[in-house]
């Protein structure tokens, strides 16, 4: 496999987030070959405006320009109010008009417990249709994760969701482009 940048995007802005942790898990199991880097811009960005979209200001054309320079993108983001968090929508409206995700490989992990979540899930995987990213099989998982599975670090310490983590993994690296550097 050539060598694949991926970066990872958490709904979430909530410290202690299961689902930062999820994808800070991805990024400590990412082996030779796979680099997956954290996205750390969602609470930075402005409210997305249609007037600033051809010039869109520093945070966003910097989320633009890496998104750009990424083989694949994961998402993993919590439910609020049955859909996605408005910070992350804000977000996916700043990739619409530079085209950025448009036939990029996506994956998503759900790590709702108890069936929650699916709102988010259905939302996020008809946004990123919309923007046309391309979603991969095996890539886009449900990977309960409950609060006493993430260490003291913000590491998941479980072996069994840290293998279906890394198995979404590589079904991402497996289908992303060569990343740009």
């Amino acid at each position: 496999m050539a060598d694949v940048r991926i970066m990872l995007i958490s709904g979430s802005t909530r410290r202690g987030s299961g689902n930062t942790a999820a994808l800070r898990t991805v990024q400590a199991l990412a082996p030779d070959g796979i680099t997956a880097e954290m996205y750390d811009g969602l609470a930075a960005l402005p409210a997305f405006s249609p007037d600033q979209d051809e010039r869109p200001p520093g945070p966003a054309a910097d989320l633009r320009a890496r998104i750009a320079a990424v083989g694949a993108l994961l998402f993993c983001t919590p439910e609020y109010a049955g859909t996605l968090p408005g910070s992350l929508k804000n977000l996916l409206d700043w990739t619409v008009g530079g085209g950025e995700i448009y036939g990029k490989p996506v994956g998503w992990v759900n790590v709702a417990v108890g069936g929650r979540g699916t709102g988010a899930e259905d939302h996020l995987a008809m946004v990123l249709r919309y923007v046309g990213a391309v979603a991969v099989d095996g890539a886009c998982v449900r990977v309960p994760v409950p609060r006493e599975a993430v260490g003291p670090d913000g590491i998941i310490t479980d072996p069994a969701i840290r293998t279906a983590l890394g198995t979404a993994l590589s079904a991402l690296a497996g289908g992303a482009t060569p990343s740009v550097r």
